[in-house]
C-alpha cells in the first residue's frame, strides 16, 4: 500500500528544479516548455511509460509546445513516494 509522504526532504531537489508545492500541500507541479509540439509530445509519450511502469499517472495539460503536470497520489490524499519517483523520471526525460 502507499503511503503519504513523510520526508518533505525528498521534495527539495524537485523544488530547485522548478517544481512548486501547491497552496493545500497535497501536490507538486511543474510546467515544462519544448521546442515545438512534436517534441513536447515526444516526451508525454516516454513519461506516460514511466507513469504506466510505476502505476502511478499524472494529470496533466497541453497545448503546443507546453505541457503543465501536477502530480498527487489520490489514495493518500497528498504526496507519496510515487509524486517524487515520477517528478525526478520526468525531468531527466526533459534534459
Amino acid at each position: 500500500m502507499t503511503e503519504k509522504l513523510t520526508d518533505q526532504s525528498l521534495l527539495d531537489p524537485l523544488l530547485s528544479q522548478g517544481w512548486t508545492l501547491r497552496d493545500d500541500g497535497a501536490a507538486i507541479e511543474k510546467t515544462y516548455t519544448f521546442a515545438n509540439f512534436v517534441e513536447a509530445f515526444g516526451w508525454m509519450a516516454q513519461a506516460a511509460i514511466w507513469a504506466e511502469k510505476l502505476n502511478h499517472h499524472p494529470e496533466w495539460f497541453n497545448v503546443f509546445k507546453t505541457v503543465k503536470v501536477t502530480l498527487t497520489t489520490h489514495d493518500v490524499d497528498g504526496l507519496s513516494e510515487l509524486d517524487v519517483k515520477l517528478a525526478r523520471k520526468m525531468d531527466k526525460l526533459a534534459g
